[in-house]
């Protein structure tokens, strides 16, 4: 048996566009990617509208005049893909195309188009239009923080057609973050990938909603370090053989999640759960996971992450693992 790895490609990893990063820098290309361009507008809550079976993006033309606030996503075939950040009014309480998640629910416009946020569709788009939305919820969150500069507060201009900022007061400039963090699936050790692994949930997530462990990496902390913390801290265990698996951007704001395995080096320790942070911790076999996956996603007392998420891949790949 071979070590498991992730089951597919993150969804929300799948890219097809050219980012072309020189031509962020040249307002004539900037000009002509405009005039066959297609704007993803984006409200704030995150959502986008989709076309019917939410497989892609419905896009908007572009305007006579490319705007200042405009941001360059990338080019494919001659068009240029912006996004555009749009306060239009809209009514709440769409049901979700992808139900998995149990926290965020769509919205509509007047005609009856429907808004839904990244992570409840991003596993249901196309490569090119889960990338797309993906950079423009990420670039469109960081702006919303981003106004001002962090060193002497005086308003910072929009540059780069939207990958930069510049401040008005010291000249400092400023780029998109990205924070680190570790997601891991822990097993029990036995055989080369284990017979069970440890699933937790938190306090604000819906009922019965579990998934593997995850935290933010601190400053001067390698990501194999952050694993060991981070499952010490939050269930009480330690962990041993650390190994990469893959990567998935997670805009909501700014996050990328750096996937991970690990095993459990005494798998008898009972799992403490960290107050506040972790309401429920418990040892999953297998043979219960292939009931929920079976089940589309949930069985007796377990519902698993959405599709859209890394930890969904991790946990589906173990699952199946040959």
């Amino acid at each position: 048996m071979s070590p498991f790895q992730l089951a597919e490609v993150p969804r929300l990893s799948r890219s097809t566009v050219d980012r072309n990063e020189p031509v962020r820098t040249d307002p004539a290309q900037q000009a002509k990617l405009w005039e066959t361009g297609r704007v993803i507008v984006v409200d704030g809550k995150g959502r986008t509208p989709v076309r019917a079976g939410a497989t892609e993006l419905a896009t908007r033309p572009t305007s006579d005049e490319l705007p200042q606030d405009a941001l360059l996503l990338g080019e494919l075939d001659g068009v240029g893909y912006w996004a555009l950040y749009t306060d239009q009014e809209l009514r709440e309480g769409v049901p979700s195309p992808d139900s998995a998640w149990g926290l965020w629910s769509g919205a509509a416009s007047e005609d009856g188009e429907e808004w839904h946020d990244l992570r409840t569709v991003g596993a249901l788009l196309s490569d090119t239009s889960a990338g797309l939305f993906t950079t423009a919820v990420g670039l469109t969150s960081w702006h919303s923080r981003a106004g001002f500069c962090a060193k002497c507060g005086s308003r910072a201009e929009r540059v780069n057609a939207g990958w930069a900022t510049h401040c008005t007061g010291c000249g400092r400039e400023e780029y998109p973050r990205t924070d680190p963090a570790v997601i891991c699936l822990v097993h029990d050790g036995e055989g080369e990938n284990g017979e069970r692994i440890v699933l937790a949930r938190q306090p604000i997530w819906p009922p019965q909603r579990y998934s593997v462990l995850a935290g933010f990496v601190e400053a001067g902390e390698s990501f194999e370090a952050c694993v060991a913390r981070e499952i010490g801290e939050e269930v009480g265990i330690e962990v041993a053989d650390i190994r990469y698996l893959g990567s998935q951007p997670w805009p909501f704001p700014r996050s990328i999640m750096v996937g991970f395995a690990a095993r459990a080096t005494d798998p008898t320790a009972p799992l403490v759960p960290a107050d506040g942070e972790i309401e429920e911790a418990r040892w999953v076999p297998r043979e219960t996971l292939r009931e929920a996956f079976a089940n589309g996603g949930e069985t007796e007392g377990l519902k698993l992450p959405g599709p859209t998420s890394i930890a969904y891949q991790m946990i589906k790949g173990w699952t199946f693992a040959d």
